[in-house]
């Protein structure tokens, strides 16, 4: 167990997480292509400054473990062991058909890649994936609210919903990451294939 730090106010601190655990999606090499067109495209026409996440960071979030000061080994090993529940879930196509801000804050927006109908058996995976997570206290057991989508980059300066030539692609596994808080880094740790 990681250390409790004590703050200067006398009052017991949390250590400063450093890693971060969901379950993903991965566009693939002609998907990727096509995001980073986009996003150079975007930047152009709309003077975006925010830095692209980049082709080892896009991805579709699925389901979010957890934040963690350390890196959660067993957590880790039983997560990849319950997800294993929902691989018999056939491999699908999935696109995106809109590009836009997903929040008014006043600064650091998501620019992030929307649809509707073509991202049906994405919300369909994350279902039984948070289902599944539920049994070993990690899941909500189905959430109403979910929105996939894929994030670009952050920026200052809002974009209006707009439509765009789809980006699709098959997914064929599920992954879970590693995301190593504030050193911009993702490793896959665990590829879960679809369809048996």
């Amino acid at each position: 167990m990681t250390p409790v730090q004590p703050s200067l106010d006398g009052v017991a601190a949390r250590p400063p997480s450093t890693d971060r655990l969901f379950f993903a999606l991965l566009p693939d090499a002609a998907a990727i292509a096509r995001i980073e067109k986009l996003v150079r495209d975007l930047q152009s026409d709309f003077g975006l400054k925010g830095k692209p996440l980049g082709a080892k960071r896009f991805h579709v979030t699925l389901h979010v473990v957890g934040t963690f000061a350390r890196f959660p080994q067993e957590l880790a090993d039983a997560s990849v062991s319950v997800a294993q529940a929902v691989t018999a879930m056939p491999s699908f196509k999935l696109g995106f058909d809109r590009v836009g801000s997903f929040s008014r804050k006043a600064r650091n927006m998501p620019l992030v890649l929307l649809g509707e109908d073509g991202l049906v058996s994405v919300k369909t995976l994350q279902q039984a994936l948070d289902r599944a997570m539920a049994q070993i206290g990690l899941g909500h057991g189905g959430r109403e609210h979910y929105t996939p989508h894929l994030t670009l980059l952050y920026d200052d300066r809002h974009v209006a919903a707009r439509p765009i030539e789809p980006i699709t692609w098959t997914a064929h596994e599920f992954v879970l990451v590693r995301s190593l808080i504030g050193q911009s880094r993702h490793e896959v740790l665990a590829r879960l294939p679809l369809g048996g």
